[in-house]
């Protein structure tokens, strides 16, 4: 019996010296690694591991936040789901006057992704904004970092890639200020990532609104790129209402913007 006893243990501390700290560990995932349900219900009224809603567990004095929440939907259920937009330009420091009680969470899947129902915006304390677009083509790997957190990274976007995720949701849940007001701090962008993004990127309103921002910044990697490259496709946008067209890109900005009246 008691080399029963031993093994079941060796077991349970097999597991928990190889569970990267701060993480969730999903039931799929644990199934792979040899853990039975009953295996892990048992664990879980031993209190050895603690239920993270349904199909998903922590370590009982472990403090998981959203990154190892991501972590375990993108190592461990291969999701193609990333923190992306301003959620990004955040974690690289680029971020304008953010109030901490608000802090909301951007996410970027392809569409028809589903994300498991335990990653919630209540469990990671934060809002949650799940945008499900094809603005990048699926499986491209440009544009994307790694972001390392102790015993784990995640996959987020780049500042570039990310510059434009952010501009894919004004004005509906960024308003144009803020996005100007972050542009105007990405003066460092890699022309050459940027460059491959534009050729890629499928919407017309986000190409013309990040050229028109870049170039009122005068970030000097603008002159860098190739714009005969990149279609910027026909006719106008309005991206705000009452604004006033901007003759070059042909997209409505708000009227106080243009130059002179800054």
């Amino acid at each position: 019996l008691s080399t029963m006893g031993n093994e079941k243990r060796s077991k349970i501390n097999q597991l928990i010296s190889k569970w990267p700290r701060g993480t969730v560990a999903t039931a799929s995932y644990l199934k792979r690694q040899g853990f039975t349900y009953d295996l892990l219900t048992k664990y879980r009224r031993s209190g050895w591991i603690k239920s993270f809603g349904q199909g998903a567990y922590i370590l009982p004095e472990d403090r998981v936040e959203w990154p190892g929440a991501l972590y375990a939907v993108q190592s461990q259920l291969g999701l193609e789901v990333h923190a992306g937009g301003k959620t990004a330009l955040e974690l690289k420091g680029y971020g304008h006057y953010v109030p901490e009680e608000t802090r909301t969470l951007f996410l970027y899947a392809q569409p028809r992704v589903i994300l498991p129902a335990w990653f919630s915006g209540e469990r990671v304390g934060l809002r949650l904004v799940v945008t499900r677009t094809s603005l990048f083509p699926q499986n491209s790997p440009v544009g994307f970092s790694e972001w390392k957190e102790r015993e784990f990274s995640i996959r987020i976007s780049s500042p570039e890639r990310a510059a434009m995720e952010m501009l894919y949701l004004v004005p509906e849940k960024i308003s144009f200020e803020e996005s100007l007001l972050i542009m105007e701090s990405l003066v460092t962008l890699r022309p050459e990532i940027v460059q491959k993004l534009l050729e890629m990127c499928r919407f017309v309103k986000v190409k013309r609104l990040f050229m028109y921002m870049a170039e009122k910044h005068r970030h000097p990697w603008v002159e860098k790129l190739d714009l005969s490259r990149i279609d910027f496709g026909r006719g106008k946008r309005r991206i705000v209402f009452g604004g006033e067209l901007d003759p070059k890109y042909q997209i409505t900005v708000p009227k106080d913007r243009r130059e002179g009246t800054v």
